[in-house]
């Protein structure tokens, strides 16, 4: 039996993570779309990519730090924007924010996070950007706007392939609701899991923190649907700083986006939580770097399970990469202690994959 002691891998901090969650809860990080074919398509498209080994390269120095908007990073891979982090673990999303800080990666704060994005960002030392959901008619988002300015943050990512909320069948069997709606069927799972039900009764029920103060609502069932080229725009003219868009797998979006002024596209399925029958996210982005050119900023999430599947996606065309779901697996199984097992194993497996195909500098990784 693995131990929380012992997480040697993401695989492993997920098997805990699936003996201690509550049903609901581990099936709302972990589930997909659908019959979750996407997620197996992601991954299927990550383990078809081979890495070539090369021998007698001097790889005694390496390094796995890198830039990402002209600032050093420590690591070629940060934190993705989760909802609801704090379903993991009481206080998950200020264990991001501090991991973040300690290695000078972005940890991206959900529209929908269970901790103010205000004491987030502080948490993190600045190395935080803001993810925005459009919803309604834009008044309120861009309200959050305003407040992630106010807020202190630079970077700012636009989550566009959630026109609708995609159906997860796991989340839906359970009656998986975002605020909690209990019945018999969820007393008795979170009665079943007495660990993680009486440490998160001790905090208090995680809830949806940056709508807390007067004047900002958010409606999980309200539609996203309503967002436009023009919202773009006009979010644009509005934020200052850095603007990525997250969860783009065409082409011809892609390269609409870079001629709108965005700085960077996050090529993402998001997870495979939305459209089940998308293309595998990776399998996008060499066509994405020929077309965008060499010095454009392409960051890469969905599938990534080890710090291989990162240098895959860095030889493919992106410049940095996020985990989500697998950073969450490390604190559902060993808090703060079980997150840090897991960024080691990320990070050991990266420099490890380095060595062993002669890569000792990040920036040159595309032309070796």
């Amino acid at each position: 039996m693995i131990r929380g002691s012992a997480i040697h891998s993401v695989e492993d901090a997920r098997q805990i993570a699936k003996r201690r969650l509550p049903w609901m809860v581990f099936d709302y990080i972990d589930g997909a779309a659908g019959r979750e074919t996407g997620a197996a398509r992601d991954r299927a498209a990550l383990d078809q990519i081979t890495l070539r080994p090369l021998i007698l390269r001097d790889v005694s120095q390496r390094s796995l730090a890198t830039t990402l908007f002209g600032a050093p990073a420590q690591r070629p891979f940060g934190i993705a924007p989760m909802a609801m982090c704090n379903l993991a673990a009481p206080g998950a999303d200020l264990m991001l924010a501090r991991l973040a800080a300690r290695y000078e990666i972005p940890h991206g704060i959900s529209t929908i996070a269970t901790t103010p994005m205000e004491e987030l960002i502080e948490a993190a030392e600045g190395h935080a950007w803001f993810q925005l959901y459009f919803s309604g008619d834009g008044s309120g988002t861009f309200k959050l706007v305003e407040r992630a300015k106010d807020a202190g943050f630079e970077t700012l990512v636009l989550t566009a392939d959630v026109p609708e909320l995609g159906r997860r069948s796991r989340e839906l069997r359970h009656g998986f609701k975002i605020p909690f709606r209990l019945g018999p069927r969820q007393m008795i799972d979170f009665a079943l899991h007495p660990r993680w039900s009486l440490t998160t009764l001790r905090a208090g029920r995680p809830d949806m923190a940056n709508f807390h103060k007067p004047g900002f609502r958010f409606d999980r069932r309200e539609s996203r649907g309503r967002a436009t080229w023009d919202t773009l725009a006009r979010l644009r003219d509005v934020w200052p700083g850095k603007l990525v868009v997250k969860g783009v797998l065409d082409l011809s979006d892609a390269t609409r986006l870079q001629a709108a002024g965005v700085d960077a596209i996050q090529v993402s399925t998001h997870g495979a939580r939305q459209l089940e029958a998308a293309p595998a996210a990776i399998s996008t982005l060499a066509e994405f770097r020929a077309a965008l050119g060499p010095d454009f900023p392409l960051f890469y999430d969905s599938g990534l399970r080890g710090g291989e599947d990162v240098l895959k996606a860095l030889v493919t065309g992106a410049d940095f990469t996020f985990f989500g779901r697998a950073l969450l697996y490390g604190i559902a199984a060993a808090g703060e202690d079980g997150l840090q097992q897991v960024w080691d194993a990320l990070t050991a497996e990266l420099s490890t994959a380095m060595a062993l195909t002669g890569v000792t500098d990040l920036s040159k990784v595309r032309s070796q």
